[in-house]
């Protein structure tokens, strides 16, 4: 961030870059339903306001423009977190408000001057705006940047943050910064009867953030014809991961099969709900047929039985082949056409 400096009569007039590093339920809410409550934002404030990409359990979110509307932006942030924490209490015991809080991203090489000698710049910040301010010891992983968290009152958090940004316009980076991107969630995560889950070790854990359940990269090869170049790498996406567990089990954790080393063909059983079959069958079983070519297993699905509201699903094949299958299956149940399959009595 190398921004202009420029003086005039009503103070700060200068184009700047702010990076705000949030989790997945804080970008969720700023996001809205359909992209309203971003695009909102960007409409009232002026500033630009880009939200990384990637199935990461943390996002950057990155303002840009004048002084004046990114104070309008981290303003309109800082309320809806607000209204975001009032609305939580509301079934909740608690009586008292927890702060509202912010982490910023910073230039290392900042701040020290966001410190100041002795701490007295921090000490002067958190006194002049009622705002408490932390400074992360250590640099955020493989960059050189820090987090700085500004916890309080909406309207202390604005006054903080004009503060921080006075301070780094009178102290540049020095050198060149390497900028933090959040790591992709490192172990995979499934969707089973309305729960997501994770892989840990032998056994599948409840999920708390269902909005990062599956790959946007695959999610893309799926909704795509598909061809052989995309294969090879659909296959790269499939064997990074840990195979799936059989869908439809409700204990709270329950053992997630093992990869087999050899090639010997072998057979595996999942279950699937009957309101989601439709999407894994597709009309005219066109998406079961792909991922049978996909995968290269041998895939049979059972007659509903009667009083039953589940479908069992036969995967044959090498463990790679089933590997494979199974997370195809997930992947389809995970599209955006699961939801409209669910309330649909028809394949997809």
């Amino acid at each position: 961030m190398e921004p202009i400096k420029v003086q005039s009569e009503g103070g700060l007039n200068v184009t700047l870059t702010i990076r705000l590093l949030m989790h997945g339920k804080e970008v969720g809410s700023i996001i809205g339903k359909k992209g309203e409550t971003v695009k909102k934002m960007r409409e009232d404030s002026g500033a630009r306001i880009n939200i990384s990409e990637g199935n990461c359990p943390e996002r950057i979110v990155t303002i840009t423009g004048p002084t004046d509307a990114i104070f309008k932006a981290f303003a309109m942030i800082a309320y809806k977190f607000e209204e975001d924490i009032i609305n939580s209490m509301s079934n909740s015991p608690a009586t008292s408000k927890p702060p509202v809080t912010l982490r910023l991203v910073v230039p290392a090489s900042q701040c020290g001057s966001l410190i100041g000698k002795g701490g007295s710049k921090i000490k002067e910040m958190r006194e002049s705006t009622g705002a408490q301010v932390q400074v992360a010891g250590d640099m955020l992983p493989n960059s050189t940047e820090r987090a700085v968290t500004i916890s309080g009152a909406p309207e202390a958090i604005i006054q903080c943050v004009k503060q921080i940004c006075v301070v780094m316009l009178e102290s540049p980076p020095k050198g060149a910064t390497i900028p933090y991107r959040p790591k992709p969630a490192s172990t995979p995560v499934i969707f089973s009867g309305g729960q997501a889950y994770t892989i840990q070790g032998q056994y599948a854990i409840p999920h708390p953030d269902p909005e990062w359940v599956f790959n946007d990269d695959l999610i893309a090869l799926l909704s795509s014809s598909s061809p052989p170049q995309q294969l090879s790498k659909l296959h790269q996406l499939a064997m990074q991961q840990t195979p799936f567990t059989p869908l439809g089990q409700t204990t709270p954790a329950f053992p997630a099969a093992g990869l087999d080393a050899s090639n010997q063909a072998s057979t595996h059983e999942l279950t699937i709900p009957n309101d989601l079959i439709g999407c894994i069958i597709g009309r005219q079983g066109t998406k079961i047929n792909e991922i049978r070519q996909m995968s290269g297993a041998q895939i049979k699905i059972a007659n509903a039985m009667e009083g039953s509201s589940e479908r069992q699903i036969t995967i044959t094949g090498t463990p790679a082949n089933i590997s494979l299958a199974q997370y195809l299956i997930n992947a389809r149940l995970g599209s955006s056409e699961a939801l409209a399959c669910s309330n649909e009595t028809t394949g997809c």
